[in-house]
């Protein structure tokens, strides 16, 4: 319930939140008790009007959880109340002020830290430092941005104070003899429970593996038996294993010199060691009550009162992440609110088959593979709790599967059991049993199989179970916030304190960080001699044409006749049907219209055959269908005497997960054919198809070398006062389901001219590598797109701009060292004995993460965007939650259209061309405005963008190795191991290189094939 005292006022303003994420309607806005400037959109108690509430006492605007404007009622929204009202529009009640409902709190003013006579003085400080090393280094921060109009914002971070004096010992954890890594955690559990351990154990954190951290010096040496037995057991087995585990001392931390880093003083200071071991201290809660998904993300799917259901067996449980981060002049903790899949299945095996089977009609059930593998159980049929991981479901029950025992001969699963364990089955026949063996087949019967709960799904969601993930996951950002204060706090241990916390002394606050931020001022584009102003991130081109509109000879279409998926036939008749004339015609006008110089009919109009469903047996990744289009597309060619059309329009009458991929790697590498793909269930619909034909004619336009639209001189002047190349480069690995060996696949794109539109692309394998992500052959990649930049423009750039993409924080020093010697090496290769002096153009890498958990929060509604209280496009920070050292901040170029809107983190990790903090924000701000497939600003600088989806195109080429069912259930069989198992991994390497190829075939290689 909204609290305060304040009279409605005369007027309609904009408002605080409550607690129903939409705005409210009451009485009138009131003047703030504790907090902000209550303003609403309303009725007020004498009358309608606008105007805005009274300035409160400690400034900003009054807001909902973490104080950021909400949509619900309460606080003066639209005239406040003391209730939301879920997602009514409007909501009922007194106007009061200080909202505090549901968790919501009023922003308390920027944080006191961040004085900007300090921040000036780092800035000095940093620019009086001198460079002495010869290795690359990472530049210091030159400045902080200045453009742009001034706001504050709140971010997920939460201040975390440490004392001085607290001197932190981390000790090394051995355990002997050597066990399985599922058994480390428990034999932490009973190390805990010990008579040595108990009187530290308030004291102690750890990994559950080989790390200990203690805010008290422990006993050295300190050395403990433990004798191993399950959670359930009251005392040992008599066989029970006993393993010796010590605890060395590794070394005391230094506190000492923390404050002088955090305060910019002291770069050489290693703050990792201490980091680590407060993560540890602030995760300890987490570990005991939950389940760790990556790093630093925390589950609690035993105790979700409400799962939200993906598919079959697969729930999406809430959770939270958590990390200690070093900001300037303070520790803060970084929290925010994440998804993850989990398996929803019954407790007992035959229980969940029969789930699964319940039309199976006598046939033995089985779960599917993506549920099973890996898949762990616990059986007690030993007498103890023994726990397996499935690595197989047999396709025979316990009668009909046999193996050869040593003394009994060949036997029977059903008659081992009654010999070896007089355990008469209650269903032999009817189940199947269960392989748990990875080096050989163990068989056990599905009823004596337990499935452990809380387990995460390890395969891949299917695109429907995507999306709804997706759906589960956008939160409003008034929920967000709520969740992370509320419930976050309170499972991760934080409030109250755990008494990990406590032991170690740290506090953690309550509000979120209040900082400063800009937003950037939006560029002009222009189409042709048409300037265009856009609105919150996006523009409308109509009656607009394209800047270039690209030349088409001849274009063909291609109808796909698929009714395997949908089940209700092709779209569309043949090529006679009207309804297609009717699209293609339609089709050729939206290119014209835009721009474009394009035959008005399609100078070759054919069909392939009915293509075979698929067969899950037989043939479940359709190789029969991709053969007979494989001889449709052979066909007509040699109908042309070989002559390509620019294009091919391929018509699909539904999505497929084997058809779109393998005409993609059908046509971009084996014939050179452009192709592009129209879904008829979208472009048939009437009322979606004029939209839905538009964003097809920016792809066409783009893949064929045209320029959709340019900004304005004012925007493009950073890229144009020298020859500029910008690159990005992007590493994509296989997924759940691939097959073990299956290659990386790296992207590198450079735009080839001064228009900074066209990025054509160079793809590569490499086998995975111990750092995954970085680019083995980049030197290469690098020279390949120089010698393109040189074909096109007859020169070689004088700068290049690297934007890297799908690097972790732990790489970036890797980044730095490895890939920037790569790239200086390619520089190198285009110096010749008639060049006056080397070629060397200046150099900087950008990093761009997209996979952070900062959030940011706007504090006032005039600074929202009023459809999903969102901070706007254009939305930069680099101040309060940025490195203390590190020349980076957080850009929200795009506008957010669901859910909690997030910034992409950029770090210049090398900078030979002294970019300003100005000068790159705006510059990488204005760029978001040049991706060509859409008329929006995007996420993600474009170079790296395009080299994401260059990546993704790749992954179509080696399909059959990245979906990999088959393999899975091949290597269960072989029961590969150590040498066996890299020889596998190394065949299967072997065989996708032979897929590959060459890659892209010639004809498509000076084209954006790939969008």
């Amino acid at each position: 319930m909204s609290s305060g005292s304040g009279p409605g006022g005369r007027g309609q303003g904009r408002g605080g939140s409550g607690s129903g994420g939409n705005r409210g309607s009451g009485r009138g806005s009131g003047g703030a008790a504790s907090g902000g400037a209550n303003t609403g959109r309303g009725r007020s108690a004498t009358g309608d009007g606008r105007g805005r509430g009274n300035q409160g006492n400690t400034g900003g605007l009054n807001t909902g959880a973490g104080g950021f404007p909400g949509r619900g009622a309460g606080g003066g929204g639209r005239g406040g109340g003391t209730r939301g009202s879920g997602h009514e529009p409007r909501g009922r009640g007194r106007g009061d002020s200080n909202v505090r409902s549901r968790g919501g709190f009023s922003p308390r003013g920027r944080d006191g830290r961040l004085k900007e006579s300090d921040l000036n003085a780092l800035v000095s400080s940093f620019q009086r430092l001198q460079v002495t090393s010869n290795n690359p280094e990472r530049p210091l921060r030159p400045g902080f941005g200045t453009r742009g109009t001034d706001i504050l914002v709140r971010a997920n971070f939460f201040s975390c104070k440490f004392p001085k004096d607290v001197v932190v010992h981390e000790y090394r954890v051995e355990i002997s003899p050597r066990c399985r890594d599922e058994d480390k955690t428990r034999i932490f559990t009973l190390l805990e429970e010990s008579p040595a351990c108990r009187p530290f154990l308030k004291h102690i954190a750890h990994d559950g593996s080989e790390k200990l951290v203690s805010s008290k010096p422990l006993p050295q040496p300190l050395n403990v038996s433990i004798t191993f037995r399950e959670e359930e057991d009251q005392r040992p087995l008599d066989n029970a294993k006993v393993y010796n585990v010590s605890i060395v001392l590794s070394t005391e931390i230094d506190t000492n010199n923390l404050p002088g880093y955090l305060s910019g003083q002291n770069r050489d200071y290693n703050i990792a060691p201490l980091l680590s071991a407060l993560n540890l201290v602030q995760q300890r809660y987490a570990s005991q009550h939950g389940v760790r998904v990556g790093q630093s993300k925390w589950f609690f799917p035993l105790k979700e009162s409400q799962p939200h259901l993906l598919g079959p067996g697969v729930i999406a449980v809430q959770g939270y992440y958590a990390s200690v981060r070093p900001v300037y002049k303070e520790l803060m903790v970084n929290v925010n609110a994440c998804m993850s899949a989990f398996l929803n299945l019954p407790d007992n095996m035959v229980t969940a088959l029969r789930q699964f089977n319940s039309n199976s009609r006598g046939a033995i059930p089985s779960l599917p593979q993506n549920l099973s593998r890996n898949l762990k159980v616990t059986t007690r049929y030993l007498g103890y709790k023994k726990r397996f991981k499935v690595q197989d479901i047999a396709s025979t029950s316990a009668r009909r599967t046999f193996f050869r025992h040593e003394d009994w001969g060949r036997i029977s699963v059903e008659d081992y059991f009654k010999r070896a364990y007089s355990i008469t089955l209650e269903h032999p026949d009817d189940v199947p049993v269960i392989n748990a063996g990875k080096n050989k087949q163990v068989y056990i019967p599905a009823e004596l199989c337990e499935i452990e709960p809380g387990q995460p799904y390890r395969g891949k969601l299917s695109n429907k179970e995507t999306q709804q993930m997706i759906r589960f996951a956008c939160n409003p950002p008034n929920v967000n916030a709520e969740a992370i204060v509320g419930d976050g706090f309170a499972k991760l241990g934080i409030t109250p304190p755990s008494e990990a916390l406590r032991s170690f002394s740290i506090e953690v606050g309550k509000e979120m960080a209040v900082v400063p931020a800009r937003e950037l001022p939006s560029p002009r584009l222009l189409y042709g001699q048409k300037a265009v102003s856009a609105n919150n991130g996006a523009w409308n081109i109509v009656n607009s044409k394209f800047h270039r509109g690209a030349r088409v000879e001849s274009w063909w279409v291609m109808v796909v006749r698929d009714s395997s998926v949908g089940g209700t036939g092709s779209l569309v008749g043949g090529v006679q049907d009207r309804d297609l004339s009717s699209l293609l015609d339609n089709f050729s006008k939206k290119l014209i219209s835009s721009g474009m110089k394009v035959p008005s009919t399609a100078s070759c109009l054919f069909s392939t055959p009915a293509l075979p469903p698929a067969d899950k047996q037989k043939d479940p990744t359709r190789k029969a269908a991709l053969e007979i289009l494989r001889a449709t597309f052979r066909e007509q060619l040699q109908a042309a005497s070989g002559n390509k059309p620019d294009f091919i329009l391929v018509l699909l009458s539904y999505t497929d997960n084997f058809i779109y991929p393998g005409i993609k790697r059908i046509c971009d590498v084996e014939l050179g054919l452009n192709t592009i793909h129209l879904q008829l269930e979208k472009a048939m619909t009437e009322k979606r198809q004029d939209q839905y034909l538009s964003n097809v004619a920016l792809k066409v336009n783009t893949k064929l070398g045209g320029v959709n639209h340019q900004l304005d001189n004012d925007a493009m002047n950073w890229l144009k006062k020298k020859r500029t190349m910008m690159v990005g480069i992007d590493v994509t690995h296989r997924g759940p389901g691939s097959k073990e060996g299956a290659p990386s696949i790296a992207a590198v794109v450079a735009n080839n001219d001064d228009s900074f539109v066209q990025y054509p692309a160079s793809l590569k394998i490499q086998q995975t590598h111990e750092i995954k992500e970085m680019v083995l052959e980049l030197k290469d990649m690098m020279v390949e797109r120089l010698q393109a930049y040189r074909t096109k423009t007859g020169k070689l750039p004088e700068r290049v701009f690297v934007f890297r993409d799908g690097v972790s924080e732990g790489q970036y020093d890797i980044v730095l060292k490895e890939e920037s010697l790569q790239i200086l090496d390619a520089f190198k290769k285009f110096n010749t004995k008639e060049a006056k002096e080397p070629y060397r153009p200046l150099l900087s890498i950008v990093v761009c993460g997209k996979r952070h958990h900062a959030r940011f929060y706007p504090t006032d509604a005039q600074n929202a965007d009023p459809k999903t209280m969102n901070t706007r496009p254009g939305t930069v920070v680099d101040k309060g939650v940025t490195g203390v050292f590190d020349f980076d901040f957080y850009l929200q170029a795009h506008a957010g259209l669901q859910g909690t809107v997030k910034s992409t983190h950029y770090i210049v990790i090398y900078d030979e061309n002294r970019f300003t903090a100005d000068e790159i924000q705006q510059g990488i701000n204005d760029s978001s405005y040049l991706y060509g497939r859409a008329t929006r600003a995007v996420s993600l600088m474009p170079p790296a963008y395009y080299a994401d989806q260059a990546c993704e195109r790749g992954r179509y080429y080696l399909h059959d190795f990245l979906t990999g069912e088959e393999t899975e259930k091949k290597k269960d069989k072989t029961g590969s191991k150590g040498k066996a198992k890299e020889a596998e991994k190394q065949r299967i390497f072997e065989a996708a290189k032979k897929a590959w190829g060459e890659g892209v075939h010639p004809d498509l290689r000076s084209t954006m094939f790939y969008i």
